[in-house]
């Protein structure tokens, strides 16, 4: 795994998580809470129409009081992401921003490449 520290010359796209788990747009919040449930390692969930970026949601964000029927995109932000090309420490310092240490990497046409993704420890990117 790639050091938090070791991001000169690198870009987002090259600290992607190699192994990104996604959901499809049509997911509800029930399904949505089991996929979160099934591991503590997922912060955040990555939906997807097809290849193209759909939104994200953090487990925070699906309380108690929301309808286990109602759609998951209707929680989803799609903000903020980061382009491929970017440097990887605007990739790392955006992740670490974010409660989740998760940050989708979408490119110009609205495709998910990646997520880029932060250990526990705030020392390595998870997968890259």
């Amino acid at each position: 795994m790639t050091l938090l520290s070791d991001v000169a010359g690198l870009t987002a796209a090259d600290v992607v998580h190699r192994r990104l788990s996604n959901l499809p747009v049509s997911v509800t919040v029930g399904e949505m809470r089991e996929y979160f449930a099934a591991s503590s390692s997922r912060r955040l969930a990555v939906l997807v129409d097809g290849d193209r970026y759909a939104g994200s949601i953090a487990a925070a964000t699906l309380t108690d009081e929301i309808d286990a029927a109602a759609p998951a995109a209707d929680y989803a932000s799609h903000e903020p992401t980061i382009d491929p090309r970017a440097s990887a420490v605007a990739a790392r310092d955006l992740a670490l921003a974010q409660p989740s240490r998760r940050l989708p990497v979408v490119d110009d046409a609205g495709t998910l490449v990646g997520i880029v993704a932060i250990d526990q420890q705030l020392e390595r990117f998870c997968g890259a």
